[in-house]
């Protein structure tokens, strides 16, 4: 457990990585970086190590041509995607959206993976966190523009890592995600943000805490995983914080409202308009 506070938790886990040889470790099968102002995005490996405990993932890097310093997103995956491959977490979600537009995509975007059977909390939390500060330092990324996106269970964790740092994002984008246990399924029953779980009204104490960030939040009206409810409060609750907030909910979507959102073309200059 890290028992400091975040930050300096954070900064204890990138010195570790440099003693083991660098905070931001190639590993033995690495995508090569854009070799020309020409060549489209592509991803790049990497690994974090603390405390004898290795974390792949993965950076999605724009095109040489682009300005620097690059608009930043972390994105957080979903229950399927946990492991130790360092590759699942890419390949749902906003992964296959950033691949099929790398020519474009204007943004670094960086891919951390949950160990399997773990949340976006605790130390997990703090991993993705050193993922993106290791990232932003090497890639040139600006910290001012850096965004939380996540889907599913990823989605809860927009609420939890936003929290946990709320001077860190300039906006938010849950996709099928909550705050309150979803109730659906038995083996669900622990998914929720932790830091709001014993409030009165865990909502209004989510909203309390995030009504300064931007969010855009997006949910399929047909979700019977994560039912829609759980955005519908959110989004009142930040309304009512008078918070700047959007929701969209997809009429024929079910759980997979993820495609649908990353695909939503008015997101992406709303979402790199945003600043600190």
């Amino acid at each position: 457990m890290f028992k400091t506070s975040h930050s300096t938790a954070r900064r204890r886990l990138l010195r570790g990585l440099a003693l083991a040889g660098g905070a931001a470790m190639l590993s033995g099968c690495v995508s090569a970086l854009p070799s020309s102002a020409s060549s489209p995005g592509s991803f790049v490996r990497r690994e974090l190590t603390s405390n004898g405990r290795r974390y792949a993932y993965q950076v999605f890097v724009p095109s040489a041509q682009l300005p620097r310093p690059l608009p930043v997103v972390l994105f957080l995956h979903g229950s399927g995607e946990r492991g130790d491959d360092g590759e699942k977490q890419t390949q749902s979600g906003l992964g296959p959206y950033v691949r099929a537009h790398a020519a474009e995509f204007p943004a670094l975007v960086v891919f951390p993976q949950s160990p399997e059977g773990e949340s976006w909390e605790g130390d997990t939390a703090t991993m993705a966190l050193a993922t993106l500060d290791a990232a932003t330092d090497e890639f040139d990324g600006d910290r001012s523009r850096t965004s939380l996106t996540g889907m599913s269970r990823g989605g809860y964790g927009t609420w939890s890592l936003a929290m946990r740092e709320p001077a860190r994002f300039a906006a938010l984008v849950p996709v099928c995600g909550g705050i309150t246990p979803p109730g659906t399924r038995p083996d669900l029953d622990t998914l929720y943000v932790e830091s709001t779980h014993t409030a009165a009204d865990p909502f209004a104490e989510a909203a309390r805490q995030l009504h300064a960030i931007p969010s855009w939040i997006f949910h399929g009206a047909l979700d019977d995983l994560v039912p829609p409810e759980q955005s519908r409060r959110m989004h009142a609750a930040l309304r009512d914080a008078g918070a700047d907030v959007r929701y969209t909910e997809f009429p024929d979507a079910n759980h997979n409202s993820w495609d649908a959102a990353y695909r939503t073309e008015a997101l992406w200059p709303w979402l790199f308009a945003q600043r600190r």
